[in-house]
């Protein structure tokens, strides 16, 4: 009867030392380590406002607009993240960012002046408005392009004069006058008084 049990437990032994030492299959879901009592918890993940994918989605429209080069929807859709959501100050840098890209192509840009016209036109608003270099930069292209144009030779004489540069513009005044000294807009710009001037 003992032979009988030693044999039984001697064929049982190696099961259960199998059983043992078996390996899990590779992929099996491991159990977590359970936190040792007494440590704090992992902290949780941020919670997103509620107004976070409202603003969210309202900028992405602003994208898409700018994307259709409609510049001045893009920047009312933009503009609406920054008064609308004030709190969400993630967006606020990146909203900037594209404002001011709409901002740059809605601004219309000025053509330059290309004809005679057009030059003459300009060079009298820039001194008007004392910006006396850009009125001779233009009024320099049209005497390059019509070196006999009286209108041209005086306007300069006093965008130099204007200057305090009164050997060119004396030079000017009497180019012009010799083309045409009878010309209305000599007269009503009083330039030969302005001559007489410079010449004492």
């Amino acid at each position: 009867m003992a032979k009988q049990l030693s044999q039984s437990k001697s064929k049982s032994a190696p099961k259960a030392v199998a059983q043992h030492n078996r390996v899990a299959p590779r992929g099996a879901a491991r159990r977590p380590a359970r936190p040792s009592p007494g440590a704090p918890p992992p902290p949780a993940p941020p919670a997103r406002r509620s107004t976070y994918v409202e603003a969210v989605a309202l900028y992405e429209r602003g994208l898409e607009a700018l994307q259709r080069h409609d510049y001045q929807a893009a920047a009312t859709l933009l503009e609406s993240v920054l008064r609308q959501y004030p709190e969400e100050k993630e967006l606020h840098e990146r909203v900037r960012l594209y404002l001011n890209i709409c901002q740059r192509h809605a601004t219309p840009r000025e053509a330059a002046p290309k004809t005679v016209e057009e030059r003459l036109y300009a060079s009298t608003l820039a001194i008007n408005g004392g910006r006396y270099d850009e009125a001779i930069s233009h009024l320099r292209l049209v005497r390059d392009e019509d070196p006999d144009n009286d209108h041209a030779l005086y306007t300069l004489a006093v965008a130099h004069a204007q200057r305090g540069d009164h050997a060119e513009a004396i030079a000017h005044l009497e180019r012009a006058i010799a083309l045409k000294p009878d010309s209305d807009f000599a007269k009503a710009a009083g330039i030969e008084n302005l001559l007489g001037v410079f010449g004492s």
